[in-house]
């Protein structure tokens, strides 16, 4: 412990039991009020990034998507309790089931991109980085986990409880009370980003990236989407670009994907990367 921070037995009078006399740092009632929530935007940005640079993690592969996407093993137990069901609620698990071959490619892609074991200038790159949770995000978590390699759970406090997935590493499970934080941290080390069939949160993550890279806040990346019959049923790009509210070379942003493979080769284009496992062969 830091000089003069030691703990000192409390002479146990009045003025050393009011709560004014804590020390600012371990006074959470002091640290919880509105007017500390600049210094607590500030913890949210350094403890993360404190983390993740004393592991050497040099650079992410982000992996968004749903949190509801059955795994395939549970498929057939998904459609059997859907046979009990309304037909609308029904379809809605039925439709789920039928994304269930996401989670497989988001778990080959992380598998195959982690048994890579990129290393550059002495850090780790294309660290498999997740929101923490289950679904696609645990799919992420778990093909690194089964390459034998740490991966990192970006978690978020909910009004409904969401634990991390077992398979993040434990000691690169972060925790956020802010969005905003939150989504920082997937980007600041992001070096490419799949993003898989997902609702609200994913849109917000992957609109948020489209927009920093098309206005030039951050350099260009490799945006892989996965699913392009679902992304173009529920978001009408060419329509986007046809009423002239994006252009039409914005949309090249976007790599679409369907397969682990395809994922990593586009990865691999975009960098000049040498198929090779051990030290990174390419440039930005």
């Amino acid at each position: 412990m830091e000089a003069g921070f030691a703990d000192k037995s409390d002479p146990g009078t009045p003025q050393t039991r009011h709560p004014a006399y804590r020390l600012a740092f371990r006074d959470q009632d002091f640290l919880l009020r509105e007017e500390l929530r600049p210094v607590r935007f500030q913890l949210e940005l350094l403890k993360p990034e404190m983390v993740l640079d004393e592991a050497r993690v040099g650079s992410t592969l982000v992996m968004y998507g749903s949190a509801r996407i059955p795994p395939p093993e549970a498929q057939e137990e998904a459609l059997k309790q859907a046979e009990q069901l309304p037909e609308d609620e029904a379809l809605v698990v039925r439709n789920l089931v039928a994304k269930s071959k996401y989670y497989a490619e988001a778990y080959r892609l992380s598998r195959m991109v982690s048994e890579k074991s990129i290393v550059e200038d002495g850090k780790r790159q294309f660290v498999i980085c997740s929101g923490g949770g289950p679904s696609i995000m645990e799919a992420a978590n778990r093909g690194a986990s089964d390459a034998g390699a740490e991966s990192i759970g970006l978690n978020i406090i909910l009004p409904h409880e969401q634990a991390p997935n077992t398979y993040v590493t434990p000691y690169l499970s972060l925790n956020f009370h802010y969005f905003a934080l939150r989504k920082m941290h997937f980007l600041l080390r992001a070096r490419a980003v799949a993003a898989f069939p997902g609702g609200f949160g994913t849109f917000d993550e992957l609109f948020e990236l489209l927009t920093l890279v098309q206005t030039g806040k951050m350099k260009p990346i490799p945006i892989l989407l996965y699913g392009k019959d679902f992304w173009n049923r529920v978001i009408d790009f060419e329509a986007l670009a046809e009423e002239g509210t994006v252009s039409r070379r914005d949309l090249d942003l976007i790599t679409w994907c369907e397969t682990a493979e395809e994922g990593w080769q586009a990865i691999r284009d975009f960098y000049e990367i040498e198929d090779g496992n051990g030290e990174m062969q390419a440039g930005d």
